[in-house]
């Protein structure tokens, strides 16, 4: 087992890639959030264990779901190559032949490159709220900020609406019906504040579905928004849950006729592997693909991928038939823009 801490060089963001090989030779690739390296030592205890051990990796690591993501989708790589089909496959079959994407922007100015690489629907941060500004005036901000960006991608594009959790709920009931009419895909993350009261006061007083999961890592608090009604659109992050642990979500989530869609801003590992999980799962929406603003962190996802570069074609990713993740892992590349090397 090998691990690489990544840094993006402009952006900051952060993200772990782990290796796991087997006793043939076979490698398998997984990556999660930010995992410190005194934790990772934990994870050694797979070694020795068969790549299909993923309940075993779930349970061992449960207290640190950075890590049980990445060694769990390590192990799930390394078992469809073994097998010499692709991870969709190895998950129990396709179930579609294109995975819609939905581009991550850092700022709405990155609306035409993400447009360039085939993408039609984006993520729309709202602005920040200063403490004392009347909601009023933040409500007609966040409608002229969603009117700048319709300008700017056309009326074809379809938007997020995100708030990153940074509203109370009364004023993220406010936003969700003052911005109903331009009906944005979902809001997302309208609030930290997860609590049935301050959720169904919410869904309850607008049309505009709610997503929610993106910072949720327990099965049983997911199953708590879904039994209560809570949430329209399942969020959980690729970078705290496993391929094998968001199957579990989504299962729960489909007999609610809820949709998912992984939450993704981390790198093009974690991309490669919501686009195979969302081929084989019946409820998924769409999956978030970040796309960061500067040159230089494009060039290093694409570097990592072996020269393949995170793109759509018409909104959609097409599906590889090709072992595993279906892209070649450049390991020069991780060990280049390596912050450690576990």
């Amino acid at each position: 087992m090998k691990a690489w801490r990544l840094r993006e060089p402009d952006s900051g963001r952060r993200y772990t890639v782990v290796r796991v090989t087997s006793q043939s030779g076979a490698n398998g690739y997984g990556e999660g959030g930010e995992i410190k390296s005194a934790g990772f030592a934990s994870a050694r205890a797979v070694i020795g264990r068969r790549a299909t051990a993923v309940e075993f990796v779930r349970n061992h690591l449960n207290s640190l779901p950075a890590l049980e993501a990445a060694v769990n989708n390590a192990m799930l790589d390394l078992s469809a190559n073994v097998t010499s089909v692709p991870l969709y496959r190895f998950l129990g079959g396709p179930v579609r032949f294109k995975v819609r994407l939905l581009a991550g922007l850092a700022a709405p100015s990155g609306v035409g490159e993400a447009q360039q690489r085939g993408f039609r629907a984006f993520t729309l941060a709202v602005p920040p709220r200063e403490s004392l500004s009347r909601l009023q005036a933040y409500v007609d901000s966040v409608k002229k900020s969603m009117a700048d960006f319709k300008r700017l991608a056309g009326g074809d594009a379809e938007m997020v609406l995100d708030a990153a959790g940074a509203l109370m709920p009364g004023d993220a009931a406010v936003i969700a019906r003052a911005v109903e009419r331009d009906h944005p895909i979902w809001f997302d993350e309208p609030s930290k504040i997860v609590t049935q009261d301050a959720l169904i006061r919410l869904t309850e007083e607008t049309t505009v579905p709610v997503g929610i999961g993106r910072d949720l890592t327990n099965i049983a608090d997911f199953q708590n928004l879904l039994r209560l009604g809570c949430v329209d659109v399942v969020r959980p992050s690729l970078a705290l849950n496993s391929v094998h642990k968001i199957r579990r979500i989504a299962a729960i989530a489909e007999t609610h006729y809820i949709a998912v869609a992984p939450h993704h801003a981390g790198g093009p590992i974690g991309t490669m592997h919501g686009i195979q999980l969302g081929a084989a799962l019946m409820n998924f929406y769409a999956q978030e693909v970040p796309l960061p603003e500067s040159a230089r962190d494009r060039a290093m996802r694409a570097e990592i991928l072996g020269g393949a570069v995170e793109r759509a074609q018409d909104g959609f990713a097409a599906l590889v038939n090709k072992p595993g993740l279906g892209v070649t892992i450049d390991e020069q590349a991780l060990s280049r823009y390596a912050e450690e090397t576990l």
